[in-house]
């Protein structure tokens, strides 16, 4: 059986385990979020200046923020999607990625 790399979409895992995340932006400069602790799936958006994005991941993945400016991008923070977990009033202001 051929193993195939899970790009975006949902990571590999039970559909019970997948859990819906935000992260919003807060800076006044391009950040760039990237899952890839999970094996088999590889995530990884654009956030802009003030954007609320939306995605789902697992309890185990862990979003690595890089900040952007002009002359590159850094790693900024690690933050567990568990500490992302979407929460009820928070559902009007996500865009889904």
């Amino acid at each position: 059986m051929q193993h195939q790399q899970g790009f975006d979409g949902l990571p590999p895992a039970p559909a019970d385990e997948h859990i819906a995340c935000v992260y919003t932006n807060h800076a006044t400069v391009l950040q760039i979020l990237r899952i890839e602790n999970i094996e088999g799936w590889y995530f990884e958006r654009v956030v802009f200046p003030g954007q609320t994005l939306a995605f789902t991941a697992t309890t185990e993945a862990i979003a690595q923020i890089f900040t952007c400016d002009h002359i590159g991008c850094l790693l900024d923070d690690h933050l567990r999607c568990s500490e992302l977990r979407l929460r009820e009033s928070q559902t009007s202001t996500a865009s889904v990625a």
